[in-house]
């Protein structure tokens, strides 16, 4: 089974070249291809709140002290915040030195988009932010798609069954097993994965083509370097120094998943891969369970860059730039800013125009020139946030002492392939667990339940 998806991420890079072909050849016909993207990203976020449920049910049940979730709540969040605070300098600095924006105008056409975008951002305060993480019902957090609604519901479950002590560990098998159901789902799932990025790739190259990228080439370009910059040299060295794991070796672990984010834009769709990766590689089922899903929310370290970067960008173009002082209000602002991102819809560019409706009202305009080139960022934040959240999670478990560093080793280096065909660890499945007998994963048997 191995085998044969191995071709299927082959058919995912030919279908991305394909869909470039035709966006650029017959750009009417890309863009009308849109929907089998959409319809994609669709299905892998039918099954992100059942999984997210299950994985957090499963980390927090089976651990018997609750001080151990909450130091792993605890280290993660302060680990966030100190990320987008140092993501947020590096781009405040890129920005200045690169100076981005000087000699554009601001069209007509780009002031519409960006009162489009502003209206999109700006009905989202605070206060609806944080009131939208509790569901209408505990059932609706797992049908309406929001990943903090289905955190909150999955903490609150598996706290109360540690409190149930050992009569909880009949629940806990049941969880465990609805886990597997919806794992197998998305394995048939990612078959679809080629036509989903071939639709997705086809229309936004269909609706830009290439003058889009040709006006606004410094900041997109300076936007990747430094995305690149940030992961290889600030997230290299504290994974190294940490949990002394090779970062290039942790993203080509992740290769299919970064491949897959990048023919979607959308790092949601690499969320449920990213927690049983994260397993496989030795992180307890607490520490992934808790670390991944909140990184999603509050990791959002390509995102906080964006955000700076795209400000000081729309601030010299519409012949407003900020003094130092202003900049360093900016920095507090996103602070914020980039912790709701997840909450508003289309994230990052209806963020941007809400948070200087805020912030500074008369560049909001200015939105509008990177509207042409925004999808084509949203890659670089998706994989800058995604390759975040995965250095946060190998951390928070190092600190914690809940990873397996000599089994990290050994799947890295290829010992212990991840299973395909389930997604998960399973030693009682046919041998299913990975390429060793005692290669099934990180195991607590002193901390977990015994049955009734």
């Amino acid at each position: 089974m191995r085998d044969r998806t191995r071709y299927l991420y082959l058919a995912v890079i030919v279908a991305v070249v394909l869909g470039i072909l035709v966006g650029f050849i017959w750009p009417d016909v890309g863009k009308e291809l849109k929907p089998l993207g959409t319809g994609f990203v669709a299905l892998i976020q039918m099954v992100i709140g059942p999984i997210i449920f299950c994985t957090i049910v499963l980390g927090i049940g089976s651990v018997r002290q609750a001080a151990q979730v909450g130091k792993v709540g605890g280290l993660a969040l302060g680990y966030f915040i100190a990320m987008s605070t140092v993501a947020l300098v590096i781009g405040l600095i890129v920005g200045n030195v690169i100076d981005p924006g000087s000699g554009l105008q601001l069209t007509d056409t780009a002031r519409q988009a960006a009162e489009a975008e502003a209206a999109k951002g700006a009905d989202a305060s605070t206060v609806d932010f944080l009131l939208g993480i509790i569901p209408e019902t505990v059932v609706s957090a797992l049908t309406d798609g929001s990943v903090l609604q289905a955190l909150l519901v999955a903490l609150l479950a598996g706290f109360a069954l540690q409190a149930m002590g050992p009569k909880g560990a009949p629940i806990l098998r049941g969880v465990e097993h609805f886990q597997r159901l919806v794992f197998r789902i998305l394995a048939m799932i990612m078959w679809a994965a080629p036509v989903g990025a071939f639709g997705a790739i086809a229309a936004v190259v269909g609706a830009t083509g290439i003058e889009a990228l040709k006006s606004l080439a410094i900041i997109m370009v300076a936007f990747y370097v430094t995305c690149v910059l940030f992961v290889g040299v600030v997230l290299g060295t504290i994974l190294w120094l940490v949990a002394r794991i090779n970062l290039w070796s942790l993203l080509r672990y992740l290769g299919r998943e970064f491949l897959l984010i990048l023919s979607t834009s959308s790092s949601e769709t690499a969320l449920p891969r990213l927690i049983a990766k994260m397993e496989h590689l030795g992180v307890s089922k607490t520490v992934a369970g808790i670390t991944v899903p909140t990184g999603y929310s509050f990791n959002l370290d390509g995102t906080a860059i964006y955000l700076t970067m795209a400000t000081l960008f729309i601030a010299t173009a519409t012949g407003s730039p900020l003094e130092f002082g202003e900049q360093v209000a900016l920095l507090l602002f996103m602070m914020i800013a980039s912790k709701g991102a997840a909450g508003v819809t289309g994230a990052g560019l209806a963020t941007l125009a809400g948070g200087l409706q805020a912030h500074r009202p008369e560049l909001v305009d200015g939105v509008g020139l990177i509207v042409g080139i925004d999808r084509f960022m949203s890659e670089a934040r998706a994989l800058t946030n995604f390759a975040g959240n995965a250095v946060a999670t190998v951390l928070v478990g190092t600190w914690t002492g809940e990873f397996d560093r000599d089994r990290a080793e050994r799947v890295l280096a290829g010992q212990a392939p991840f299973d395909e065909a389930t997604l998960l660890d399973d030693d009682d499945a046919d041998g299913a667990g990975g390429a060793d007998g005692d290669d099934g994963g990180p195991r607590e048997p002193a901390k977990e339940l015994s049955p009734a």
